[in-house]
């Protein structure tokens, strides 16, 4: 019965010690997520809560969209970047806003156009205001990075895998743009 009991809590033993050691890394990746990428935004197709810590490590861009704007197309480019880069650690992140006026719809509706009309799969968040006091957190982060508010849709900012903001880009850059994606790629192969 004695060796029965050890063995109990001999076992009981390794079985702490391993969640232990399980829980240990998740607690060093929130230690190691980027102040700029350390926030939560709901998905915009279903309203599940994301962390952004999740993409940790990986080149991030950030931009700020809407569904009626003259440069609403660039939503194809963003995913042909997204496609094109994504197994060398690119992340595309789409803040739908009505900042200017051209984002009316709910999530759904956008969420739907966007991948009817563009066919978006890179991750996209629930509509919020980007600018001013009412910025979402992660727009409020690029501002005490240095980035300006933006002045129309479609702005782009460029965080590096360690999580510094390297460039902005206004509406006017195209995602195909010989100096973006020349930028783009810098960031890319830097490790």
């Amino acid at each position: 019965m004695t060796k029965l009991l050890a063995k109990a809590q001999a076992t009981t033993i390794l079985l702490m010690l391993a969640a232990a050691c399980t829980l240990a890394p998740t607690a060093n990746a929130a230690e190691e997520c980027p102040t700029l990428l350390n926030h939560k935004f709901n998905r915009l197709q279903d309203d599940s809560p994301q962390n952004l810590c999740q993409f940790a490590g990986k080149v991030t861009l950030v931009v700020n969209t809407a569904s009626y704007c003259g440069f609403t197309s660039q939503y194809e480019g963003l995913e042909k970047l997204y496609a094109n880069y994504k197994d060398k650690g690119l992340v595309v992140l789409g803040f739908p806003s009505n900042d200017f006026s051209q984002e009316p719809g709910n999530n759904k509706e956008i969420a739907d156009f966007c991948y009817n009309t563009y066919g978006v799969k890179f991750p996209m968040f629930a509509k919020s205001s980007v600018k001013g006091k009412e910025a979402n957190a992660m727009f409020t982060g690029l501002f005490k990075a240095g980035a300006k508010s933006p002045s129309w849709n479609f702005n782009k900012y460029l965080i590096d895998r360690d999580g510094k903001l390297v460039g902005s880009y206004g509406s006017t850059t195209r995602p195909d743009e010989k100096a973006f994606v020349s930028a783009l790629e810098k960031a890319l192969a830097s490790q």
